[in-house]
């Protein structure tokens, strides 16, 4: 078996640590590579430009501050990488938002991880 085999590089922006966790184990036994799990604005943009993921899974609501819609925005501006939105939100305000950034696609929680690994 080739080892040298390309593992997708994935970022999780998720402010819960725990999901976040829970996501990062799931993905690395699915064979995909994570990146960063990061909790902020500030620190996903950061993570996109040091690592270069090609796929962001997104949370859109990331506390106080800045949400995950603004980071997906910011990141846009410059790449072009694939977003997936994870959110307990469905209202119809957010999905708006969320839209205007073509994510790939927009998981609610709680989900299944078959459900990630599908969307993926």
């Amino acid at each position: 078996m080739n080892m040298d085999m390309h593992k997708t590089k994935i970022l999780i922006v998720e402010d819960e640590s725990i999901v976040a966790l829970d996501m990062k184990n799931t993905l690395t036994n699915f064979g995909y590579e994570v990146t960063n799990c990061v909790t902020n604005y500030n620190d996903a943009v950061n993570s996109v430009q040091t690592n270069k993921p090609e796929l962001i899974l997104m949370d859109i609501n990331l506390g106080n501050g800045k949400d995950g819609i603004n980071v997906a925005e910011e990141i846009q501006i410059s790449q072009d990488i694939p977003i997936i939105y994870i959110t307990a939100f469905a209202d119809e305000k957010t999905i708006n938002r969320a839209i205007k950034t073509n994510p790939v696609s927009y998981l609610i929680k709680p989900f299944k991880r078959e459900e990630l690994k599908s969307n993926i």
